[in-house]
């Protein structure tokens, strides 16, 4: 369809010619049939190419619009009226900015969404549905550099006044103000997604369209009228998480999903490409990836010049003008275009039209600046079936603000507009603002009043189209807790069976998704490592989620953990990319506000490739109050050793340790995993439910799984991140120290214990610290709130100094020594792993339980608590000279 429409565009000097040339095609396929056909054509094509034909490639098409004006739709809105809407949007949000900077140098971008009015316009006007409409409504994608019209559109709704204007980058304080970019956690309900993080949010509409799709076939919700539409500039196309799902989309056919580029040519500090054609760049990078691909560069005004480009010429000229050239026509004037244009055979095209006519045409007819193009394009994607749909539309960046403004390399970083600037545009825009009311003070917002045709329009198209967007809605539903069974056999612990923390926690997760109130709400989300963590077992009785179900005999069929694909499979397997992964998890964290539907999702992932390569994305799940469960599994960085330095992890821990959002532990037993998995069932998903998510790191080193411990404070010690496991045994009087220990590493510092106590009459006691870096937050909290610390008070009465160990680098545990009443140290894993074996490893690290023992030997002996010559007969002892 859209290769038909832009060839119906072009003159055709000899139509018989062409008549025959079809003709030959038809009576090919009459003859021998579409498939000798095809292979005839190939030929042909490569033929030609051979003698020099200058054929695009298969995935570009003409340098015009997709659909020609004479093909598109009747528009169906009042355009004059949409254009004074749009008008005030513009002035109101180029007034925010400059208001801001003019009190206080606050930054701000005024550029993007001058040029980009009307793509978000004539979408809220009459494609945008709101909460109230069928489903859920539509998901917005905003982009985070056009937050200024939003807000502007917002005040002419009457969402916004005049003083949350002004508070527009002015958060601090009890009243708050607009944040700079969509941020739900800053505005919660006007934002649903963030965005400007630029390539996050393309990664997560894509992942976002798959989650609908999900719920749907899952029988969960009808979310069948939802689209998804995610609006993005050409320069973020760059970002490599931008164009990674392309694939997904394509390949799982999500054509409720609707990507929009604002193809102005320009990114931050110049063009996108100044010597190459970014449009036809995206068009052939989707075009591979299976997209319907809908352009937009020019406006109307274009159509006269190409209906009179008989012999191709200006096409050919448009198809390899680079785009620098074409942004140094949007600033300057009719005869520089005249002179570097229309220059030779293209002379004569150009001579019927004035300077001011050129200037125009070629300057700012661009398609996104023009309502009915603009729609179009929105009603050949939603009509689309079977793929998603890119909107390529072309505009200038900074249209409307001015010669100073538009298309300038400067102008994203421009900030304000001078009162001569203002009253050019309100000429240009028509605004009845007397020049009295733009003298030497602050230039004034404009509201035509919240009686006037314009709002009562307005807000009668968001009533047709299901209430105001964006907006995020939340209401509240709370889960019933799961049965307490789930969680009894990590709390007897294993016997003499030896379990991981991972298989304890898979294990628990696979009782959950057995619950009848809440079992098919888990979602849980892989890497395609599911076998890696032992859950297999979920594969015949989750199923793994395709939209195609299964149209394959698996290979394993015969056995009883077959690989099972289902439509309405439990699992996400999203293959080899966290990416991917944490913004498929994402979207489930947040259903609960998107859906209206809770569900609770893990994303259980390889240790290492978790946070450290998806830093940013768990901001934009904290941002976006994603509640869920993050598993790094085959955590530290001594226990998963055979694979070497690249996975071995000793610092995830403290990149989670900065997300505020983020409750992390580093659970030693099963029944720490059950205590702080039930907390977060209750935290997340019950009657107060919090905007936080757990992170929980799990191990892959099997040990005979102790039970809970009996006596009051257990479980409140594991939540708050500290309590005594195993006390010295008592005894005659000796030399006493504390062992502090997180995960897999407490098994090493309880045969410290031992080894402290038979061969050097140390006393120890040994204490679980589930979460340093809840320990850490919660003294922060204690400073500013005039008590004392629970590390502090829980470690008061405990005598000698304290030892603590992890799996992880030092700065771990090292987050709680200002708040430790007792002489601090710290053993830990900094510096690079390596392969071998954990005892090995262990010993080159010095984290071995005899290396403990010589570190505490060493700290008593500093003391004066044990003979100076100790320590040294450890070494000996232990065979630890090459440590020493």
């Amino acid at each position: 369809m859209s290769l038909h429409h832009q060839l119906d565009q072009l003159p055709e000097p000899d139509p018989q010619e062409v008549a025959e040339w079809l003709a030959s095609v038809d009576g090919a396929v009459g003859a021998v049939g579409r498939q000798r056909t095809a292979r005839l054509l190939r030929r042909v094509v490569d033929h030609a190419r051979r003698a020099g034909v200058p054929l695009p490639g298969p995935s570009l098409t003409p340098y015009i619009n997709t659909i020609p004006t004479g093909a598109e739709p009747a528009y169906p809105g009042d355009e004059a009226m949409e254009s004074r809407i749009t008008a005030w949007n513009r002035w109101n949000a180029a007034a925010m900015v400059t208001r801001g900077n003019e009190r206080g140098g606050l930054g701000g971008h005024m550029a993007t969404y001058a040029s980009a009015a009307w793509l978000y316009e004539v979408g809220f006007q009459h494609f945008f549905k709101g909460k109230d409409a069928d489903g859920s409504g539509d998901q917005l994608y905003v982009q985070g550099h056009a937050s200024p019209g939003v807000y502007a559109r917002a005040f002419l709704e009457g969402r916004l006044d005049e003083a949350q204007l002004d508070r527009f980058r002015m958060e601090a304080g009890r009243d708050g103000g607009l944040p700079s970019y969509p941020h739900p956690r800053r505005l919660p309900w006007l934002w649903e997604f963030p965005t400007v993080s630029m390539g996050l949010g393309p990664l997560s509409a894509v992942y976002q369209a798959r989650f609908n799709r999900y719920l749907h076939h899952r029988g969960i919700k009808d979310t069948s009228a939802s689209h998804v539409w995610a609006f993005l500039g050409d320069g973020e196309m760059d970002e490599p998480e931008s164009t990674a799902a392309l694939n997904l989309a394509a390949r799982e056919e999500l054509d409720n999903l609707t990507f929009v580029i604002n193809c102005n040519l320009q990114r931050l500090d110049g063009p996108v490409r100044g010597n190459f054609k970014i449009m036809q760049e995206l068009e052939a990078q989707f075009r591979a990836a299976g997209w319907n691909v809908v352009k937009v560069p020019w406006g109307v005004e274009w159509d006269g010049l190409l209906a009179e480009d008989s012999d191709g010429l200006l096409l050919d000229t448009l198809d390899t003008l680079p785009d620098g050239q074409l942004q140094t026509f949007a600033a300057r004037d009719g005869a520089y275009i005249r002179e570097r244009l229309f220059t030779g055979e293209l002379a004569g095209l150009a001579r019927p039209y004035s300077d001011a006519d050129l200037a125009r045409i070629v300057g700012t007819s661009r398609g996104g600046h023009e309502p009915r193009k603009v729609h179009a394009a929105y009603s050949a994607a939603l009509a689309h079936q079977g793929a998603p749909t890119v909107v390529l539309v072309q505009t200038v960046k900074g249209w409307t603000l001015g010669p100073g403004f538009e298309s300038r390399n400067a102008n994203h970083q421009m900030k304000k507009l001078s009162g001569k600037e203002f009253r050019a545009m309100r000429d240009l825009l028509e605004l009845p603002i007397p020049d009295s009311a733009l003298g030497e003070g602050q230039v004034p917002y404009v509201h035509p009043g919240p009686d006037s045709d314009e709002v009562a329009y307005l807000r009668e198209r968001r009533r047709a189209l299901g209430g105001p967007a964006p907006a995020r809605r939340v209401v509240a539903r709370a889960l019933p807790d799961p049965a307490d069974k789930a969680f009894s056999s990590l709390y007897k612990g294993s016997g003499t069976q030896e379990i991981a923390t991972t298989m304890a926690f898979v294990r628990l997760v696979k009782e959950l998704m057995r619950d009848k109130e809440t079992g098919a709400r888990w979602v849980p989300v892989v890497p395609d490592e599911a076998r890696t963590f032992g859950m297999e077992s979920l594969f015949p009785s989750a199923g793994i989620y395709s939209p195609k179900g299964q149209t394959y005999e698996p290979v394993d069929r015969d056995q009883l953990l077959y690989y099972k694909e289902s439509t309405s499979g439990q699992i996400l397997n999203e293959g080899i990319t966290e990416a991917g992964s944490l913004a498929s998890f994402t979207a489930a964290a947040t259903s609960y506000a998107t859906h209206g539907e809770p569900m609770i999702p893990f994303y259980i992932f390889y240790s290492m490739f978790g946070w450290q390569r998806t830093a940013d994305q768990f901001w934009a799940l904290a941002d976006q109050l994603g509640r869920g469960f993050v598993i790094g599994a085959t955590a530290g960085r001594t226990t998963m050793t055979g694979e070497g330095l690249q996975h071995a992890d000793g610092h995830s821990h403290l990149i989670a340790s900065t997300n505020p959002a983020c409750l992390p532990y580093d659970p030693a037993f099963a029944y720490e995993v059950g205590v702080i998995v039930k907390d977060g069932l209750r935290r997340m998903y019950g009657d107060n439910a919090e905007d936080v998510f757990y992170y929980l790191t799990v191990y892959n080193e099997s040990k005979a799984q102790p039970p809970m411990p009996g006596g009051d404070g257990i479980e409140n010690g594991i939540l708050r991140g500290l309590y005594r496991y195993r006390p010295a045994a008592p005894g005659a009087e000796a030399p006493r120290v504390q062992l502090l220990a997180s995960g897999t590493a407490i098994h090493w510092i309880l045969e410290a214990q031992e080894l402290l106590a038979n061969d050097w009459d140390v006393a120890a006691d040994v204490w679980s610290a589930p979460s340093w870096t809840l320990l850490r937050r919660d003294a922060m909290r204690a400073e500013r709130e005039d008590r004392t610390p629970y590390v502090t008070s829980a470690l008061a009465d405990a005598p000698g100094p304290v030892v603590a160990v992890s799996d992880w680098m030092r700065a771990v545990p090292d987050q709680i020594a200002p708040w430790v009443p007792q002489q601090w140290t710290s053993i830990g894993t900094d510096g690079f792993g390596l392969s071998d074996n954990r005892e090995n490893v262990r010993r080159h690290f010095g984290v071995d339980p005899q290396s403990i023992v010589v570190h505490t030997l060493r700290t008593l002996a500093a003391r004066g608590d044990v003979k100076p010559g100790t320590p040294d007969l450890a070494v000996q002892r232990y065979g630890l000279e090459e440590q020493k």
